[in-house]
């Protein structure tokens, strides 16, 4: 695949991306770099290799809940601006 001005340009557009023409020429360098280096990966032999799902052996490793530093009621409603005793109240944010 060919690298040329119009891939840049609709790339650009795409992206949202305004380039000076000096940019534009180091841009189309780059990405025919970067389309070469796909290019010669397709030239190694894989067929000897499975697929890989996971870079890690291991799965799932999650470490046990354990419920710690637990604030009382009473004092978790010393830091509240408002407070009914048991819950928060909050200013209401849905109107129907």
């Amino acid at each position: 695949m060919e690298v040329n001005d119009q891939m840049v340009d609709k790339l650009a557009q795409l992206a949202r991306l305004e380039f000076a023409q000096d940019e534009k020429a180091a841009i189309k360098k780059d990405l025919q770099r970067m389309i070469d280096f796909v290019h010669k990966m397709d030239e190694v032999n894989t067929g000897h290799v499975e697929p890989l799902l996971h870079i890690g052996t291991s799965k799932n490793v999650l470490r046990p809940d354990k419920t710690e530093g637990m604030l009382s009621t009473e004092d978790a409603m010393k830091n509240a601006a408002v407070n009914d005793g048991t819950f928060f109240k909050v200013p209401k944010v849905i109107k129907k």
